[in-house]
């Protein structure tokens, strides 16, 4: 007697069996050794990194002046009410995939897609934003030792020719060059892919030792700083709003919002957290503990460093690639520039380790359903264990990218993608809670109804802040997905196969 085979459900709203997630993590090749700490350090070593060293003089001298404190606390809170709802997702499917895998057992196909291509944008993008910031910061470290490489080897062609052009106004000598590139934004990428190809363990060592540097390097800002504050700097907090000629509104309170939008690059580590469930020893507990523990501790110094900075050195005159290192320099204690750029070239180097690492295991959640091709981005290494196709396949795009590309709004850009997943997220685990409310939650968000409305309307108002173009790409490159989704990812899903 033949048995009648399940038919296919072709829907996009087609959700994935939680059941399935409990044998993906069964047949998990990856390995188990992240402790509760290891992946709260891996989140602070995230977070800490472009924030700090790199945005604040962006965010205060361009939108928010020292209302910069301001626009982390915003931004804080919108991080909060996600990573409230982050918590208890990774508590109940605690698999690599993040806010993807969450949504695809939930909400759907389609969605899940979405958010997987968004989060793509973030953490590439972001890799990308961070390794031309290391490039830049590397580039400074030199010059403290008065060794000044050729401008053709430092930079992209375009800011090369920027750059020789403002020279060259100023009366220098620059030779011409018909050929540029960024040799030390393309060279830490291929680092950072060696190490994360060796091994998870080495990562979290790694990166571990930096978190270290750098934390105590912030606590250092924030104590040595604090005796050169002058409150005058403070006044006004709020600096009044002025228009630009695009329409744009600097500083009062649209200036805030808009930096809050900027400086939130710097808050995807708490969701970087989320990625590595798949090798943490205890995740149902231990990803939820460190989701939450790295945003609160990473939301406190940053204040904290923005309300010194803005108290050092008054907000217009802030510089806008090395903030920190200039303020100390400015008030006289150029001894501390040294140790500020080494700890912000190894900030730098863990955000991008951490972000190339979530990175790789999107794909490997994404591949694992059929969404994208399995050979190259769930193939783990037979002695590594880890996707090592997928890491130099994403270390060989952020390399290239960062090498010849200016990149001077890709933050925003990259914060367009996490807001959007982090909007998602909320309604996400809001309706698992009413559809499946017998399902056990080891971690339960409290008042979730307010914090996921909460997280929503906060996520999505600061999204519709950013600026104008970066809300059009943003909008290309969804269209890109839907493309891709429907010509490759729908028919390659594993729920076409109901014997799966």
């Amino acid at each position: 007697m033949e048995t009648k085979s399940k038919p296919v459900n072709t829907s996009v709203m087609r959700k994935k069996p939680l059941a399935a997630y409990a044998a993906d993590m069964q047949k998990s090749e990856l390995k188990r050794v992240l402790t509760r700490w290891g992946l709260t350090s891996l989140g602070i070593g995230a977070v800490i990194g472009g924030g700090i060293f790199v945005l604040t003089g962006i965010a205060a001298n361009e939108w928010a002046g020292p209302a910069l404190a301001l626009a982390f606390v915003i931004a804080g809170i919108a991080c909060t009410f996600a990573a409230l709802c982050y918590a208890e997702f990774a508590s109940i499917l605690p698999v690599e995939g993040s806010a993807y895998a969450y949504s695809y057992g939930t909400v759907g196909e389609l969605f899940a897609w979405l958010i997987g291509w968004n989060l793509i944008l973030e953490y590439m993008m972001g890799a990308t934003t961070v390794a031309v910031s290391w490039s830049g910061y590397f580039e400074k470290f030199l010059h403290l030792f008065h060794i000044d490489p050729p401008l053709w080897l430092m930079n992209d062609p375009i800011t090369a020719q920027e750059k020789a052009d403002v020279m060259r106004a100023a009366g220098q000598i620059v030779p011409e060059f018909s050929f540029a590139v960024n040799l030390p934004a393309f060279l830490i990428v291929w680092v950072v892919t060696y190490i994360l190809v060796k091994g998870i363990k080495e990562a979290a060592s790694t990166n571990n030792l930096i978190v270290i540097v750098k934390v105590a390097t912030v606590i250092f800002v924030v104590i040595a700083g604090s005796f050169y504050i002058d409150v005058a700097n403070w006044t006004p907090f709020i600096p009044a709003p002025v228009v630009d000629d695009t329409g744009q509104t600097h500083f009062g309170f649209d200036g805030i919002v808009t930096a809050a939008g900027i400086v939130f690059f710097a808050y995807i580590g708490f969701d970087a957290v989320s990625t590595q469930a798949g090798e943490a020893i205890n995740p149902k507990k231990d990803v939820p503990f460190a989701i939450i523990a790295s945003l609160i501790i990473c939301t406190v110094l940053y204040i904290l460093v923005s309300l010194v900075l803005t108290g050092m050195v008054p907000y217009n005159q802030l510089d806008l690639k090395a903030p920190v290192a200039q303020a100390f320099s400015d008030v006289g204690l150029t001894w501390s520039v040294y140790l500020i750029t080494i700890a912000a070239i190894a900030g730098l180097t863990s955000v991008m380790l951490v972000m190339m690492l979530g990175q790789t295991r999107i794909f490997l959640g994404m591949a694992k359903d059929g969404l994208l091709p399995r050979n190259l981005f769930a193939s783990i290494h037979p002695k590594f264990k880890t996707p090592w196709k997928s890491t130099i396949f994403v270390g060989a795009v952020v390399s290239i990218v960062a090498a010849v590309t200016p990149i001077d709004k890709v933050s925003q850009l990259t914060s367009s993608g996490t807001l959007f997943a982090f909007a998602m997220i909320c309604g996400a685990v809001w309706l698992l809670r009413v559809r499946e409310p017998n399902l056990e939650r080891p971690y339960r968000t409290p008042a979730l109804p307010v914090i996921a409305t909460l997280g929503i309307v906060a996520n999505l108002y600061l999204m519709w802040n950013l600026r104008t173009d970066t809300k059009l790409t943003f909008l290309v490159w969804g269209i890109i997905g839907l493309i891709v989704y429907f010509l490759y990812s729908r028919k390659h899903s594993n729920l076409n196969n109901p014997q799966e």
